[in-house]
This record gives structure tokens, sequence and C-alpha cells, in this order.
């Protein structure tokens, strides 16, 4: 690949890169050839046409080099290309960076948790137990639980409950932190006396309606 050819696009100022980003585009897990690319897409838009053609001719490299990018990125889970209908009701290749915005959120919002001494993996064990990234309105969401001061151990014991019950969604997780603020929880323990209880009032009706269904009616009636 010409790889020196988008360090000169880049060193040229012909590609617009926010500083934050390039201070980590590490993050990323991007060789500084493939963030230039990511960055040159990033100037044409959050969404637009899937135009390999266009793309060499910018940047002056050969057509293999920009789908060996493109495959690069998609593959890293950074963009997508989908197949759409356009206002003339004709299918073309959209390009979007949804993915993107999406790690650009989750990296915001691990700067503003380092403050609160918060592991800000939390945000990578939910996409994992998932099997999906996360979109930027969950992630102020789980944001907002770390700025109410939810433990990191209570939103897992909650993503446990909602991954136990086959519901992989922020909104149940919610749901179920709501509950348990209202029963006054407020760790892990307090969950587990909650269970604990639940269990054996649990296993009191159990034995109750057992006796129940043991009574022998005809000896009543003699």
């Amino acid at each position: 690949m010409k790889n020196s050819k988008l360090i000169d696009i880049f060193k040229n100022g012909n590609i617009v890169v926010p500083l934050y980003l390039l201070k980590n585009y590490k993050e990323l897990n991007l060789e500084i050839n493939e963030f230039i690319f990511l960055m040159y897409l990033y100037n044409l838009g959050d969404r637009f046409l899937f135009d390999p053609n266009k793309f060499s001719t910018d940047l002056g490299i050969d057509i293999t080099d920009v789908m060996n990018y493109i495959g690069i990125l998609t593959d890293k889970g950074l963009i997508k290309v989908d197949v759409l209908k356009n206002d003339k009701n004709v299918m073309e290749e959209i390009v979007s960076l949804d993915n993107f915005y999406n790690k650009v959120t989750c990296f915001t919002v691990g700067e503003v948790t380092k403050d609160k001494e918060i592991d800000s993996s939390i945000f990578e064990l939910i996409e994992k137990e998932f099997g999906r990234t996360l979109n930027s309105n969950e992630y102020e969401i789980i944001k907002a639980w770390l700025d109410s001061n939810y433990s990191e151990e209570l939103i897992k014991e909650a993503l446990s409950e909602s991954v136990n019950n086959n519901v992989s969604s922020i909104r149940y997780m919610d749901k179920i932190l709501y509950e348990w603020g209202k029963k006054g929880i407020k760790n892990v323990e307090d969950v587990y006396m909650m269970k604990n209880k639940k269990k054996k009032n649990d296993d009191r009706d159990v034995e109750i309606d057992t006796e129940v269904f043991d009574w022998n009616w005809l000896d009543e009636e003699e």
C-alpha cells in the first residue's frame, strides 16, 4: 500500500482530524495509515455513497488499497456498507460511520468516568454479553447510571439478570436498576438478601399449598 501517500495528504492538511481523535486513535486499534483513511471518510460525512473510484482519486492510491482499507475498517467494526434505496427507488451502497461514532462516545464516557475512578470496561462487558455494539443512546443511559453512583458491581448484576432472562436490552437493565432502587437496594449484597428472602417465601408458599392439597376432605366430613 502507498502508506506514504496517505501520510503526505494528512501532513498537507487536506484531511481535518479532531485533536482528541489524533491523540487517542490507537484506542481504535488502528495503524496510522488506517486511521488517516478513516478520517478521510469522516470528512465525507455521517453517511455517503460508497464510491471506491472517488476514494482512490481523492487519495491518489490504488483502488485495491481502497478496498483493503474498507475491509479492515469493516472487520474492526468502525464502518458499515449498507445497500439502501435512494429517492429514485434505486438500490445503492451507502457507507455508514455510526459504529465509529459509538466507539468515540465510549472514549468520551471513559474519560468522564476516570475522574470517578470507575472502570469504563463496563461498556465493553455489556457489548460482549449482548453480542453487539451499543448505540449512542445506550451509552448515555449507562453514563447516567454511573453519574447516579450505581456501582459497577450492581450494574454487572443487572446485566446478569438481563442475560439470564434472555433479554439483551439496556432499557431492561434500566428497569431492573430502577426497581432495585425503589426497594432500597444499593449493592450486590442487598440483591442476594432480597433473592434469599423471596426464595424462603416461595418455599413457604409451596409447603402451604402442599398441605392444602394433601388434606383428607372425606375424613373431615366424618
